[in-house]
């Protein structure tokens, strides 16, 4: 018997989980700081409503209606397109590879915290710390490994005993330590900069690349274009209420995003650092931020555990697209097939760990080495892709009313039936449209 969700609640954590990941507690912030604040945000948030919202519930709804995975969702009801459902799965299988490797990086910065290595108010030193782990194999494959064995081991239990389990008690714990975080954040001198900064949009800061950004993030944030929601939406019990999921878990994970900026760029502006700091501001920055503060170690060592949690409800989402590919189309065991694609993963993710140091002038296509083709090959590439022909899907192929009798066949009313029929047909389809050009422009100029 397929394994189900034991409640409603625990369906939302999870799939909250999955949306929440370090795309909101490393990505959103520093994209924040680079994209001109409070104007990011606010374009963020319109795109949230009108796109993420609208193609959240498309996929729960395919996966809710056809109980299959991701992969058997699209043959049941069109053989043709099957192979979107394959894209899904080798997505899975690349952002896992690379996220692992981020995943162990910030297992090794738990441990430093938890050691008092991280208490230097030096970016310059830290920086020196993020290089000398880059240049450590075999720490680098170590704390991967260690991060990847987490996330096999939840995934093993299954849905309701592993993953469901997991989440609720990973979810409320991430919430209680941003939130933490964040109040003492806007207790600092000079907080409000910070605040002013994050909410109030200066409308001379929108430029077309600020606009495709948040699109972006946006879009990558929900974690749709994998079929992660259509796996997750397919263990769910017919009687359950759909419609609310496509509002609550976007709201999640933006509530997540927003309180992580709050924790984070406030901070960053009262202790007189950069908040357009880019990628390193997780890393290099933000733990001088927390040894410039009163008991900040204190605050470090919870901050890193707070994303160990994120990066590890997001991990298991990610393993659990392949294997329910796996026990529903193959019909394997869930323990071995979980073990040997965990393994795969693992393996396929070393020289992603190695590509900042030892590998680092390997390039296996182009000027890419392994860590950025992975990242730039499902970003750019199969996440906008498979979130394209799943809004095609659900709006002209399932089509978008067959979508809405699913939706209200719990005997529920939805009574925007037809502005989100309007949207799946026409308005999300454009705009992941222009997303797909930009992305598919960047990635083949990258390999030049």
């Amino acid at each position: 018997m397929r394994d189900k969700w034991s409640s409603k609640l625990g369906f939302i954590l999870a799939a909250a989980g999955s949306a929440v990941g370090l795309g909101n507690i490393w990505k959103f912030p520093y994209s924040v700081g680079t994209n001109g604040g409070g104007a990011f945000v606010a374009i963020y948030i319109v795109f949230l409503i009108i796109i993420g919202a609208p193609l959240m519930l498309a996929a729960i709804t395919l996966g809710r209606k056809t109980q299959l995975s991701v992969f058997g969702a699209y043959k049941s009801i069109d053989s043709r397109w099957s192979f979107v459902g394959t894209l899904g799965v080798i997505c899975g299988f690349f952002i896992l590879a690379f996220y692992s490797t981020v995943g162990g990086w910030v297992l090794y910065y738990f441990k430093s915290a938890i050691s008092g290595a991280l208490n230097i108010t030096d970016p310059n030193s830290l920086g020196e710390i993020f290089n000398s782990l880059m240049n450590s194999p075999k720490e680098l494959i170590l704390y991967q490994f260690i991060f990847m064995l987490s996330t096999v081991a939840i995934v093993l239990k299954g849905i309701s005993g592993g993953i469901e389990k997991a989440s609720k008690v990973m979810m409320p714990a991430l919430f209680i330590m941003l939130i933490i975080i964040a109040l003492r954040s806007l207790t600092l001198d000079g907080s409000m900069a910070g605040i002013r900064f994050l909410f109030v949009p200066d409308l001379s800061k929108i430029t077309m690349d600020v606009v495709m950004n948040a699109l972006g993030q946006m879009f990558f944030s929900l974690s749709i274009g994998m079929g992660v929601m259509v796996t997750y939406g397919s263990y769910l019990d017919k009687k359950e209420n759909i419609l609310n999921t496509g509002v609550i878990i976007p709201a999640i994970d933006t509530a997540v995003a927003l309180i992580a900026g709050i924790a984070i760029i406030p901070a960053v502006f009262a202790l007189g650092f950069e908040a357009s700091e880019g990628p390193g501001l997780m890393f290099v920055t933000l733990p001088a931020v927390f040894a410039s503060m009163p008991m900040g170690i204190i605050f470090c060592i919870v901050f890193f555990l707070l994303v160990i949690f994120a990066a590890l409800t997001s991990s298991i989402s990610m393993l659990e697209v392949a294997i329910s590919y796996f026990v529903d189309e193959k019909q394997k065991s869930r323990v071995p097939t979980t073990l040997i694609i965990g393994l795969l993963i693992f393996i396929l993710g070393i020289p992603a760990s190695l590509s900042m140091g030892a590998w680092k002038d390997l390039g296996l296509i182009g000027n890419l080495n392994f860590f950025d083709l992975y990242d730039k090959l499902t970003s750019n590439i199969l996440l906008p892709t498979g979130g394209f022909l799943l809004c095609i899907f659900v709006g002209w192929i399932l089509k978008a009313e067959e979508a809405v009798k699913e939706i209200e066949s719990s005997g529920i009313k939805f009574k925007l039936a037809g502005l989100w029929c309007f949207l799946i047909k026409y308005v999300v389809p454009i705009a992941i449209f222009i997303i797909l050009v930009n992305s598919y422009r960047d990635f083949f100029l990258s390999l030049l």
